[in-house]
């Protein structure tokens, strides 16, 4: 065990603002439960579900981040209650009508691992829960085992777009009413299609005739067969693999993935969006490899592939080894990245998806860019900000060629190199930042659904750039929990008819900021990322994962095999001991560790294991300096 000699009477403002915000959000988490849930833990909601087939997402989204705040150090009720509401919401939406054994009936994969990454933190959390253990095998069993229907391992393809616990969901609608009829929603997204006869426009589709041969078209072309978006369920697969080492469950991923892979490759590189039952690209969109439901054409393009395509590689990657899945979003990142262009402000404004990149936008002289830039309806101002250039790479390709041009999000780069950690992949994230317009160090206070977004001043900080940004980024989280809790606390909506998004944008959980300082990585991808790291905490006393309370870490540089870790105990009386493990599923190993001595000499101790423990004494810090050899052991599930 290393001991920490450093005294520590007064803390670092990071680390006491660091443990106020684990403390302001176990407040904010009781006063959200309180107001809208039920005493047996089911949502406040109406009682029938609407004809529709969306909407399980965002019942499960409202508690997603809870086990993964309890993972890094949050209260034990944390843990508790979000198995809780896990086990409420689904009774809930089993008698509802829209899950089924346990499992969603069947809608597409793009939805369905945005709240499952909810599972995923829970078995993280407390892999020997039997339960979740018994429902990780079931559903992955749903896309491993041919029997249920899913899958054909003849052809390597999930035979539906929508698919779940009730097999293929065959069909884009389940009513003989298969109009598209038109929605203000819409407006961001445009068409799905561009060549049926007659609808041009949004609007044509308030006339019921065309309304009707929309709905047909898309019933029929997203109605079967494989899509690129349907690569989220890897997780599932490598999730259960994680907590089983079953080798089946790795060997589809290899026959799956490697499936798309090839697609790709025989594709120059961009994964086709769309695969028929008889295994051919573009079968039911004439030969087209685009046109796919969440595809290259609509409606959100390169962001969601580009999330389904790491999460893919990250479960390929764990469950073999082999390096080479990495290609397949490195393939989609450069795709786009070699057609880019710098466009004006005014031009880009209103893409598809805006308010998802508002941290991007700190233009060249406009401060106020990344604030407005969220807002799809905000007015042109006739000022200079309006000219002010933007590289913006095309998200989306239809008949017409590549469109929908907007910034390439740091988040996937920076995904991609936290799973690969090499020179490459941090050189695409060099010239990203040198091709922009704006200081990447700048800490933009907003909070997307995603709970991501500060990739770019907190990569600058592990570049020794931007030394106070572990201060900003927990003064923009502890904002953000406030506001939430405002949100709350004014909300005055009948909770039986509100929509199926309301409790999810009020979430006072948010974890980005405590992934990044104290795990050194990015928040995990929203659709279906596991949590990857470099370490990861178990509290020693308590045999619990997570940072013990008062402690405070800080992950001052995050390389390829060396990183700098600040450890302080900001109690004054009580001595906490820290478990340090390589990897969050401890397929690392710690090859030695440098730390000041009291005497202020530097102290190296080689350790050639995945964990070590830190004693720390009252008021105490300690500064280690570590080195590791990476992937060197199965990655797992581990218990303390």
């Amino acid at each position: 065990m290393i001991t920490a000699s450093t005294p520590c009477a007064q803390p670092p403002a990071w680390a006491l603002k660091q443990r106020r915000l684990f403390d302001a959000m176990r407040a904010a988490a009781q006063i959200y439960l309180d107001k809208y849930t039920r005493e047996d833990g089911t949502l406040i909601w109406a009682t029938t579900w609407p004809d529709m087939r969306d909407g399980v997402d965002d019942f499960y989204e409202a508690f997603v981040n809870w086990p993964l705040l309890y993972l890094l150090g949050g209260d034990d009720w944390f843990l508790e209650t979000a198995q809780r509401e896990w086990d409420a919401i689904t009774r809930q939406l089993t008698a509802l009508g829209p899950v089924l054994n346990e499992y969603e009936r069947g809608y597409d994969q793009f939805h369905q691992s945005e709240h499952y990454t909810y599972f995923y933190f829970l078995c993280l959390a407390d892999p020997t829960h039997a339960q979740n253990v018994a429902r990780a095998r079931r559903f992955a069993e749903l896309y491993v085992d041919p029997r249920a229907g899913n899958y054909d391992p003849v052809h390597k393809l999930i035979r539906a777009p929508h698919n779940g616990s009730g097999g293929p969901r065959w069909g884009f609608f389940d009513s003989e009413d298969r109009a598209w009829t038109y929605g203000d929603w819409m407006q961001p997204y445009g068409l799905p299609f561009d060549d049926v006869p007659g609808v041009n426009t949004l609007d044509d589709l308030r006339d019921p005739v065309l309304a009707r041969r929309m709905g047909e078209a898309t019933h029929q072309r997203y109605g079967k067969g494989d899509v690129a978006a349907n690569l989220g369920v890897t997780s599932l697969i490598a999730n259960a693999w994680l907590l089983t080492g079953e080798p089946r469950y790795g060997d589809w991923l290899v026959e799956y993935v490697g499936a798309w892979m090839a697609r790709a490759e025989a594709n120059g590189g961009l994964i086709p969006d769309n695969v028929g039952l008889s295994g051919r690209v573009g079968e039911y969109l004439d030969g087209k490899w685009y046109g796919g439901l969440y595809g290259w054409q609509w409606p959100h393009g390169f962001y969601n592939l580009a999330m389904a395509t790491l999460v893919a590689a990250a479960a390929a990657f764990l469950a073999t080894g082999d390096a080479r899945y990495f290609d397949l979003p490195r393939w989609q990142m450069d795709g786009v990245w070699s057609r880019r262009a710098v466009l004006p402000l005014r031009e880009v404004k209103r893409s598809s998806l805006g308010h998802h990149w508002v941290g991007q936008l700190v233009a060249s002289g406009d401060s106020n860019a990344g604030h407005y830039a969220g807002r799809l309806d905000v007015q042109d101002r006739a000022d200079e900000s309006q000219e002010a250039p933007m590289c913006v790479v095309p998200y989306r390709h239809g008949d017409r060629g590549w469109f929908d041009y907007q910034p390439l999000s740091p988040v996937y780069p920076a995904a991609l190199w936290n799973l690969t950690r090499s020179d490459a992949d941090w050189a695409r994230l060099a010239e990203l930042r040198q091709t922009e317009r704006y200081d990447w160090r700048q800490v933009i206070s907003f909070r997307g659904k995603e709970d991501a977004g500060h990739e770019q001043p907190w990569l600058c900080f592990l570049q020794g750039e931007n030394p106070d940004y572990p201060e900003r980024i927990l003064d923009v989280a502890l904002e953000q929990v406030a506001q939430r809790l405002q949100s709350i606390e004014e909300d005055r909506a009948d909770l039986t008819t509100v929509n199926i998004h309301h409790w999810q944008v009020r979430n006072p959980v948010t974890t980005e900021a405590l992934v990044q300082l104290t795990l050194g990585a990015p928040q995990p991808i929203y659709n279906g990322g596991l949590l990857i790291a470099p370490l990861r905490y178990f509290d020693g006393q308590r045999r619990r994962p997570g940072l013990p309370p008062d402690v405070a870490a800080l992950v001052e540089r995050s390389e390829a095999t060396r990183l700098v870790v600040r450890l302080v105990n900001t109690n004054s009386s009580m001595q906490r001991e820290v478990i340090v493990q390589a990897g969050a599923f401890g397929e690392h190993r710690w090859d030695a560790a440098a730390h000041g001595a009291r005497s202020g000499n530097i102290a190296r101790e080689p350790i050639g294991a995945t964990r070590f423990a830190v004693a720390l004494p009252p008021a105490s810090e300690i500064r280690l300096e570590l080195t590791m050899t990476r992937n060197v052991n199965p990655p797992t599930y581990p218990t303390v």
